[in-house]
């Protein structure tokens, strides 16, 4: 009943704020910065691997994929060895994605 248009317009403004959200974590480095994408976050952590990170926030009720995403080849040829994606939909909220930010500041933390 909410209409393709609706879904859309709800994932790309989500898509927008979280981009914004993550983009201002000290050592977070997003991976898929094109101006029209799909809702999806790819994020590495300096000096943390991805599966540590995934490990954390799954501890912290925080839902994320972590691994090369059927993208191998192309992670390998940036060598990039794995990312951390969260994926979002028109039921996702911002304040979920302020949980994720505030997430991935524990993962710092712990592994300072």
């Amino acid at each position: 009943g909410l209409g393709i248009g609706a879904i859309a317009a709800q994932e790309d403004e989500l898509l927008r704020y979280g981009t914004d959200l993550l983009s201002e974590i000290p050592g977070l480095r997003l991976i898929g910065t094109a101006a029209r994408k799909a809702s999806v976050l790819s994020f590495v952590l300096d000096g943390i691997h991805p599966h540590d990170v995934g490990t954390v926030l799954d501890f912290e009720g925080i839902a994320v994929r972590t691994g090369h995403h059927c993208a191998q080849p192309v992670m390998d040829f940036f060598k990039v060895p794995a990312t951390t994606r969260a994926s979002l939909a028109c039921f996702n909220t911002r304040q979920e994605l302020d949980a994720l930010a505030s997430g991935i500041r524990k993962v710092q933390e712990m592994f300072r």
